[in-house]
């Protein structure tokens, strides 16, 4: 099998579609020898901000020596990047073998209810980091957490971010449905920690700590402010990561017992962490300014009008905009279309693509005066804001991706993997399954 083999192998996957529960992921670890119980993992859910905490844990840990591995989805452009030890992402060698692996126990399952991509890639973390003898791992769900593959673990700390409205269709209509599917994470005596604000949401979470009788430690905006964040400039731009960070830092206080970690440790974890796609800045060598957010519901799209309008007060920017259908991008188009008097309306390469036509009469409404034009692709709208002072790309991390690449930002990736994101089921499972058979 080649490393195309087996990235053939995982896009076959996306035909079983998303499931939500515990059951398939439970079977195929325990017919690999349960990899989860040989690690300790910090489990982190929420609406925003989950990888920017993770990221941040991630680096602080290692500051302080341990061998840490990092899960985390969607990838930007590789598959690869979603299984990371030591911020090294897995290799393609790697990635062969643990799908060669699994393809033999994966033919067990029956065609009508067989584990879906996220399963088995959460799966094959658990198997690569207990291979890589892994101190530590910072496990981020993937959606929701009750029902999300990677609830199979028993972490040292739970961490919720916060919650927000998205995946409504998934995880309930109401931020108290949605809370309570994050605050599945929790475990019997097990400590949690969350940076949740809204009172309904942090009322669920609240309740779900004192029935599992789980120490719950809530972070405020008043903690961004404390030491040592007062003396701290985090290379992750924005008020909302000096929220991810206090939660970071609650966190291995937290667990200091456990996991001892000097103040020096602690600092230089948070001075020298790395997540692309989140407010990332970038000067092209014609000085242009390219701002790349990853903001893709309203929650996001409003911390990153903010910013904007904070970090760069004075500036007229250029807006290129691109979003999912399955994300509430009419009320994103109407906190994001004031940010521009210029905004190019693009497709973002997803078969759950919103069109450019669909967009336009949203933003029209949101900002009458805007100069609005649709561009068949990205590129098309590079091209046409080249001359351009300042470029802000948003909507989707999928379009993030897809700007990062076309852009070479980032150069030690060199395959195209983003259609692993999609979740729809594309053909019956059977017809996978045969092609299945015959690749193996």
């Amino acid at each position: 099998m080649t490393y195309t083999d087996a990235v053939q192998f995982l896009y076959g996957l996306r035909w079983f579609g998303t499931k939500l529960g515990l059951d398939h992921t439970r079977t195929l670890a325990d017919s690999v020898g349960l990899p989860q119980d040989r690690l300790r993992f910090i489990h982190v859910a929420g609406t925003n901000g989950k990888g920017s905490t993770c990221a941040m844990l991630e680096s602080i840990y290692r500051r302080a020596g341990l061998r840490v591995g990092l899960f985390t989805s969607p990838h930007l452009i590789s598959f690869c990047e979603r299984i990371q030890v030591n911020r090294r992402p897995i290799s393609e060698t790697e990635v062969v073998r643990l799908v060669q692996r699994l393809q033999k126990r994966l033919r067990s399952f029956p065609a009508d209810n067989h584990p879906t991509f996220f399963e088995v890639i959460t799966v094959m973390a658990l198997i690569y980091f207990a291979d890589q003898q892994c101190d530590l791992v910072i496990w981020e769900t993937g959606l929701g957490g009750r029902l999300d593959a990677t609830n199979i673990v028993t972490p040292l700390a739970s961490v919720i971010t916060n919650v927000q409205l998205d995946h409504q269709s998934w995880l309930g209509d109401t931020l108290e449905q949605i809370a309570t599917e994050k605050a599945g994470i929790i475990k019997p005596g097990v400590p949690a920690i969350t940076a949740t604000e809204i009172p309904g949401a942090l009322a669920v979470i609240q309740k779900t700590a004192r029935i599992q009788a789980s120490p719950l430690r809530i972070v405020g905006r008043e903690h961004t402010s404390r030491a040592p964040l007062d003396s701290l400039e985090l290379p992750l731009r924005g008020e909302h990561q000096r929220m991810n960070a206090a939660l970071a830092i609650a966190t291995v206080e937290c667990l200091r017992p456990q996991l001892p970690v000097s103040h020096e440790a602690l600092c230089d974890g948070l001075l020298q962490v790395e997540w692309a796609g989140r407010l990332q800045v970038e000067t092209t060598t014609h000085g242009q300014i390219l701002v790349l957010d990853g903001a893709h519901n309203p929650a996001g799209a409003g911390t990153l009008r903010a910013a904007i309008r904070y970090y760069f007060p004075s500036a007229k920017p250029v807006l290129i905009l691109g979003m999912l259908r399955d994300k509430d991008w009419h009320t994103m188009c109407e906190l994001l279309s004031p940010l521009s008097s210029r905004i190019f309306l693009v497709p973002v390469a997803s078969e759950r693509s919103v069109s450019p036509q669909e967009l336009i009469g949203v933003c029209q409404k949101a900002h009458p005066d805007a100069h609005i034009e649709t561009t068949s692709s990205l590129t098309a709208a590079l091209q046409a804001t080249a001359m351009d002072r300042m470029v802000i790309i948003t909507g989707s991390l999928y379009l993030i991706g897809e700007a990062m690449e076309t852009l070479h930002l980032s150069p030690e990736l060199h395959t195209n993997e983003r259609g692993l994101n999609e979740w729809g089921a594309a053909a019956p499972p059977s017809t996978c399954l045969q092609g299945f058979a015959r690749r193996g």
